[in-house]
């Protein structure tokens, strides 16, 4: 009986304290960028681009403050929080409102409104407006910095990773001294609109290639290492250490 009450118990215990373990161990979300870009804001003014995120502030002179992107077709309005700076003593050396998002990936441009006490409007801190002729309103803009562009290069796994970037819906293929210039063995695959991507195993080497769309063979743009076919043709080239 005893033996039977201590196992009862036992089982209690561990169950009652196993979600604490549980949750000790669930993973936190990274958030170093966001917390040092929040840290870098000093003062009002113009958006501006930090570590991935785009900064936005204002003064504190209406009641509330949100923002709507065209991105996400202005369905949703994301408010501005207030930011109060300190001095050495504690004290509140400025206070003003601000708000923070990621940079949206695969686009130059990002169109937005402000919605100031629940009138939508221009950003006063951006000096970037353009109007939209259809809907008969006044947007305020922000250019992005182009994205990396993926290459043409050697993985850490072994594999040479080929990527093409040219127009989408195109049936591209891989052709080089690595297949006797054959181009009809190797085909990238579209992975996003206007990227085609493949993975192939090449041996330390020096390598000549092209891509192919039908008949026509075309340099890889990613790739400034040139180099001459057997027939003279000027040809991308690539090492493999």
């Amino acid at each position: 009986m005893k033996k039977n009450l201590f196992l009862v118990t036992f089982l209690f215990s561990f169950f009652a304290v196993l979600p604490l373990f549980a949750k000790e161990s669930e993973v936190k979300a990274d958030t170093y960028e966001y917390d040092l870009t929040l840290s870098e804001i000093k003062e009002i003014g113009s958006p501006y681009i930090s570590n991935g995120y785009i900064v936005f502030t204002a003064p504190i002179n209406a009641n509330s403050l949100g923002i709507a992107f065209d991105f996400e077709g202005f369905r949703k309005i994301h408010y501005f929080k207030i930011r109060k700076n300190y001095g050495y003593e504690g004290d509140v050396t400025s206070s003003f409102y601000f708000y923070i998002t990621e940079v949206p990936k695969k686009l130059s441009k990002i169109c937005y409104r402000v919605i100031i006490d629940g009138l939508w409007t221009t950003d006063p801190q951006n000096k970037n407006v353009l109007y939209n002729n259809e809907e008969n309103y006044a947007l305020s803009y922000i250019n992005l910095p182009p994205a990396e562009i993926e290459i043409t290069e050697k993985l850490s796994n072994g594999m040479t990773h080929f990527v093409c970037h040219t127009e989408s819906g195109k049936k591209i293929r891989l052709g080089g001294s690595f297949t006797n210039w054959d181009s009809w063995i190797y085909e990238l695959k579209e992975t996003e609109p206007g990227k085609y991507e493949i993975d192939i195993p090449l041996h330390p080497g020096t390598y000549y290639y092209s891509y192919y769309s039908g008949i026509t063979a075309f340099l890889d743009e990613t790739n400034p290492s040139h180099g001459y076919s057997t027939d003279g043709r000027i040809v991308s080239c690539i090492t493999i250490n």
